[in-house]
């Protein structure tokens, strides 16, 4: 990659970030909207059941999950050739679009429609955007030019997202998301003019991208954290009735907890970046011991408002010290496919929103009650440690590498 000045690299590193915060906005929105989406949508099932009608809305949430687990690899392979600027340029056309027909679709069903829509585009924009930061930043601080567009997605969770949700409550849900298409909008524009042209990489191939599918580390690592990640949603995407419900506290709270939950995970992707640079193995191991802790933590506690909101603040950093070693991860066991391996990734992350709103809704549900899905999270990140560790085990005793690598 040429030469920039200061300047041009951080306004470049600034422009590909605030899609992260555009993207923080689609994805974590409907959580803290989830009561009004379900009042608006399943006016049948809410006037039976409120609890059941929140429950169902959570299909929402899984249905943009599984657009990501969908889209992710499949366009990695397809935009093998193409190069970055204009793939991240393209993906962002499909997110407005996507996020357009989501405010404006009439029935609960196209409206999942629209979601998983929606969130083809999710995975390759951090993949694609990710490995062009990386390179902006230089070697040996890879980790942190990931980190950095994660970190527009964390911080559009401590004011964007809480403000968001703010206006869908006043304004309606739909506002929210036509809102959310307009800063998708002006990200394609900063993207258009700070970023720099970038080929593809030399020898890039749909076929050289798919065959990293062949790897058992890349599907051991992407099942580590799809388990081991679900925790987190389990317990953000049921956060309005915690808060509302369990906690006692009233509805405009909501978005205050969800901004606790952005500060931790601003605070936690900042450090994962540092850390993850320095030892990758260690940065998992820890990072998925502070999960477990941290899930333990809310549902002894949020009952409690002091509790809600440290115990939001912790999950939030814990689980997402964890998002930059991840991805460095998936790249190190997929060498020569780098945009695929950071795909899977996504999909990973997003199959663990998935199961994590999936497994919520379930025992809510089943009568259990809304701290059920934190208790879940508990297993789920005690099963992601474990796969980590078999992880690095296995790697070993096939061929020693340095605990950093």
């Amino acid at each position: 990659m040429q030469r920039f000045t200061p300047r041009q690299r951080w306004s470049a590193l600034i422009a590909l970030a605030l899609g992260g915060v555009a993207i923080g906005l689609t994805e974590f929105v409907a959580m803290g909207l989830l009561p009004d989406m379900a009042r608006a949508l399943l006016p049948e099932l809410w006037g039976r059941s409120p609890e059941d009608a929140v429950a169902k809305a959570g299909w929402v949430i899984t249905a943009y999950a599984l657009g990501v687990v969908a889209g992710a690899p499949l366009i990695a392979a397809l935009s093998a050739r193409v190069p970055r600027k204009r793939l991240v340029l393209g993906l962002l056309v499909l997110f407005a679009a996507g996020t357009v027909a989501s405010a404006v679709a009439p029935t609960f069903e196209l409206v999942l429609v629209a979601r998983f829509v929606a969130a083809l585009p999710h995975g390759a924009y951090f993949g694609a955007a990710g490995l062009l930061a990386a390179g902006l930043m230089g070697q040996g601080k890879e980790a942190r030019g990931y980190a950095m567009v994660l970190g527009g997605l964390t911080l559009s969770n401590v004011a964007g997202v809480p403000l968001i949700t703010y206006l869908g409550q006043q304004a309606g849900w739909r506002t929210a998301y036509l809102v959310i298409a307009g800063a998708f909008l002006l990200t394609l524009l900063a993207v258009q003019v700070t970023v720099p042209a970038v080929p593809a990489a030399d020898g890039g191939s749909p076929a050289a991208e798919l065959r990293a599918l062949l790897r058992p580390q890349v599907w051991l690592v992407a099942a580590t954290a799809a388990v081991g990640f679900a925790g987190f949603f389990a317990v953000n995407t049921y956060i309005a009735p915690v808060t509302t419900e369990v906690t006692g506290l009233p509805a405009g709270t909501v978005p205050w907890v969800l901004a606790a939950f952005g500060v931790g995970m601003t605070v936690g992707n900042a450090l994962g970046g540092w850390f993850a640079d320095r030892n990758l193995r260690r940065a998992l191991l820890l990072g998925f011991s502070g999960v477990i802790v941290s899930t333990v933590f809310f549902a002894l506690t949020a009952a409690h408002p002091a509790g809600l909101f440290l115990g939001a603040f912790l999950t939030g950093a814990t689980c997402i010290f964890l998002g930059p070693a991840l991805q460095a991860r998936l790249i190190t066991v997929a060498p020569g496919a780098q945009l695929m391996g950071a795909a899977v990734n996504q999909s990973a992350m997003n199959l663990a929103n998935s199961i994590g709103a999936a497994v919520g809704g379930l025992v809510i549900a089943a009568g259990y009650g809304y701290l059920a899905p934190a208790w879940t999270g508990v297993g789920l990140g005690v099963a992601g440690l474990a796969l980590a560790a078999v992880s690095f085990a296995l790697e070993v005793r096939r061929s020693p590498v340095p605990a950093d690598a």
